[in-house]
């Protein structure tokens, strides 16, 4: 069963990623290097290749490959971050990004919590899980927040390209049923 389209938590509204988002999501977060000091790619420097970033997120969702939503505070249609769904075999994973201007807000780990529950829901799925760098514990408490539990560190796990070109250490969280 694919996810919802949209959902709602108490403070945020959550939808599919749409064309137009590329220019709001860089004037918020994509061009900012520390939001992006812990993720997969580095900070744009220019719109069009977030614009074809923003093309695939919206073919993956047509093709069930992967579910990005992006977070907009409710009442609102501005994104200010995004979190991701990967969905397979039994597990559904996670990534997240949230504007500079939000963190220490909640905000995530309400989003996070919405989509580790729906997940959980489903018959199919027995695991859900998500990872961060040792050395942003921000994001640790993020998981835990969402009741996850920190199961242990993937050694050279994934690449920040802001920080080295080389693999990190990771910690895994998951909340299984």
């Amino acid at each position: 069963m694919p996810p919802p389209k949209q959902f709602e938590t108490t403070r945020l509204f959550a939808r599919i990623p749409r064309l137009a988002d590329a220019e709001p999501v860089f004037e918020a977060y994509a061009q900012d290097s520390e939001v992006t000091r812990y993720l997969i790619w580095q900070p744009y420097t220019e719109i069009e290749p977030l614009r074809d970033f923003f093309l695939n997120c919206i073919r993956s969702w047509a093709t069930n490959a992967s579910f990005p939503y992006m977070l907009c505070l409710k009442g609102t249609d501005v994104p200010i971050g995004s979190i991701h769904m990967n969905i397979d075999n039994f597990s559904a994973g996670f990534g997240y990004v949230l504007a500079k201007p939000y963190w220490g807000q909640g905000l995530i780990p309400e989003a996070l919590s919405y989509l580790v529950e729906w997940a959980l829901a489903q018959p199919e799925i027995y695991r859900t899980w998500a990872f961060c760098d040792v050395e942003n514990p921000a994001s640790a408490r993020v998981m835990e927040k969402a009741g996850m539990t920190r199961e242990g560190i993937l050694r050279r796990w994934h690449i920040c390209p802001t920080i080295s070109e080389e693999p990190r250490d990771c910690f895994v969280f998951s909340k299984i049923k």
